[in-house]
């Protein structure tokens, strides 16, 4: 899978091939991530990326010339352009899963106020955000893509059950989890863990998980109950 990133600040993405599994991953080539910057294809002698907003408005806004030649410079026939916007889609479990069925993903981050709507609306295939908040700008959102995105691909993670057991995978949050010592200021590990007793245990995992889920999230434990009632 290779990652395409377009910027104004390619160092805030390059510190991915240093952190933890991602920059391992990019090591081994499991993932391969480019990162563009996209002041490089402006054409103003200056540089210049950003303008004043036709019709008036606070901030300036991304030119489309730098940002078109930009993509137009990485995308190829099996490629899906994503702006990270606050106007996208909410980025999800299910839709990392999604975007697994895609070999070249470009990441498009904007600045100031964001871009040109006639970038957005002729050249952009997803609007993607992480959150019902604004940023500064896309450099960390589309970090959050490809650090969500990359740990589902084969061979990331160490372990491949890692990814299955997540919280939000099944829909249901992680279960609780535990480590040495067995007991910890008079707080014991449940018993049923040392049982050895694999049917126990997954039961065990199963109820934990859905109390998990029904105290923190009574949204998507609804959500799950209703789709399981359905089947």
């Amino acid at each position: 899978m290779k990652f395409k990133v377009l910027t104004l600040f390619p160092e805030f993405i390059n510190s991915l091939n240093t952190y933890g599994v991602i920059g391992k991953a990019i090591e081994q080539e499991k993932i391969e991530l480019v990162v563009k910057n996209i002041r490089d294809y402006s054409k103003d002698k200056h540089k210049r990326v950003d303008d004043e907003i036709y019709g008036g408005g606070a901030g300036m806004l991304m030119t489309p010339q730098p940002v078109y030649d930009s993509i137009m410079d990485v995308r190829t026939e099996n490629s899906i352009v994503i702006y990270m916007s606050p106007q996208g889609r909410v980025l999800d479990q299910n839709l990392c899963k999604e975007l697994l069925n895609y070999d070249d993903i470009i990441l498009l981050c904007g600045h100031y106020e964001g871009i040109d709507s006639r970038i957005i609306d002729n050249y952009v295939d997803m609007e993607l955000s992480i959150g019902d908040f604004v940023m500064t700008g896309g450099e960390l959102a589309a970090m959050v893509v490809i650090d969500s995105v990359s740990r589902l691909v084969e061979g990331v993670l160490g372990n491949e059950e890692s990814a299955v057991t997540d919280s939000h995978y099944n829909l249901l949050l992680q279960n609780n989890v535990y480590t040495r010592p067995r007991e910890f200021n008079g707080l014991k590990v449940p018993e049923v863990l040392f049982s050895g007793n694999h049917k126990e245990i997954e039961k065990w995992k199963y109820e934990s998980s859905l109390k998990n889920t029904k105290e923190k999230r009574p949204d998507i434990y609804e959500k799950y109950m209703k789709n399981n009632k359905l089947k």
